[in-house]
């Protein structure tokens, strides 16, 4: 929990230097600073994905968790105004669960995200933006158990996304990007039928990348 914390308080300070930062470097006057309206915004990222697990029922009850995980992120940005963009976030991957029983195995996640961003100073290069959107995340590839008994999950869900980030603009197409978001999905999980709760994951993502803009 405390890496957690130093994370998304690096990566909020990080964006907040822009922040303060911003008028000074608006006003080079720089034709080739900014975005607008019809450009289309390519980031890689490498993300850092914790997830805030919260449980029900047996799950609690056996102290289910859910690992940390690092994987890279790509992400397409189009600008429907100067101001105003919509961005699709796709990435996938691999969770370790643990319990008090022992490890209970992996599961992949594919959280397809979809957001409406709010891109702060555009004519500028450095340029804040925040964004809100929804999320379907996709369980798959799982191999839960519990010694020779298989966990079931569902397979997927919708959750709410919520998005803050900086792009600095380092040559006329090329960008540096630090990115924090916050998605919320869930599975059910159930053995031999019968329930055992509800897996709340709902992670903190931090990621620090690069991006081009065409």
């Amino acid at each position: 929990m405390n890496t957690t914390i130093r994370s998304i308080a690096a990566a909020l300070c990080a964006a907040g230097l822009a922040l303060m930062s911003t008028h000074a470097w608006a006003a080079d006057g720089d034709p080739t600073s900014g975005i607008h309206a019809g450009d289309v915004l390519v980031r890689l990222r490498a993300i850092s994905i914790m997830p805030q697990v919260s449980t029900n029922n047996t799950l609690s009850a056996l102290n289910v968790d859910v690992n940390n995980a690092i994987v890279p992120e790509l992400d397409f940005t189009y600008m429907i105004r100067d101001n105003i963009g919509v961005e699709l976030i796709l990435a996938t991957s691999r969770h370790q669960l643990t319990s008090s029983l022992g490890n209970l195995g992996g599961v992949n996640v594919l959280p397809p995200t979809l957001l409406l961003q709010y891109h702060f100073n555009h004519q500028g290069k450095i340029r804040p933006y925040v964004g809100a959107g929804v999320n379907y995340t996709y369980f798959y590839n799982d191999g839960l158990h519990v010694g020779d008994q298989q966990i079931s999950v569902k397979r997927s869900s919708f959750g709410p996304a919520l998005q803050a980030g900086v792009d600095v603009q380092v040559t006329k197409t090329v960008f540096a990007n630090v990115d924090v978001k916050k998605i919320w999905m869930k599975t059910d999980a159930s053995l031999n039928g019968a329930s055992l709760g509800t897996l709340h994951i709902d992670p903190w993502i931090v990621g620090f990348g690069v991006g081009m803009k065409f």
